[in-house]
């Protein structure tokens, strides 16, 4: 049982730092078992989190990003890991999350004409059930 380890890496270094722990023989991260985003309004931030597997060594990590809720903007892993391509789609039309340079960046749950991202936190909608006051 591998045991998991976190890093965080700067937006503008993402795609160097993923290749690196993809191609380093000694890291071989070969598989994105996951990416999700958190969104942090408090902050003003979403937290892009990617959970990594080494097949060959067994080893788990877990790379966060955090990119400013005003400018959600982050290179695509979709040329590392070709999974990447649905997982950013989900995050893109749950979140808002602009994944720059993604080979297909559409909505993949909701009709192309949806207003809004239904994961924000502070996303409001007229069906939405409230919590009474």
């Amino acid at each position: 049982q591998a045991t998991p380890r976190a890093v965080r890496v700067p937006r503008e270094h993402l795609v160097a730092v993923a290749t690196q722990l993809r191609d380093d023989p000694e890291l071989a991260f070969d598989l994105l078992l996951d990416h999700t985003a958190i969104d942090w309004p408090e902050q003003g931030i979403f937290e892009l989190v990617y959970a990594l597997l080494s097949t060959r060594h067994g080893h788990l990590l877990t790379v966060t990003v955090a990119v400013p809720r005003d400018d959600p903007r982050v290179p695509t892993v979709s040329r590392l890991w070709l999974i990447a391509q649905w997982q950013e789609r989900e995050v893109y039309d749950l979140l808002g999350v602009l994944y720059e340079d993604h080979p297909d960046l559409r909505r993949l749950f909701l009709e192309d004409d949806w207003q809004g991202f239904p994961l924000r936190k502070d996303y409001q909608d007229d069906d939405m059930l409230r919590l009474p006051t």
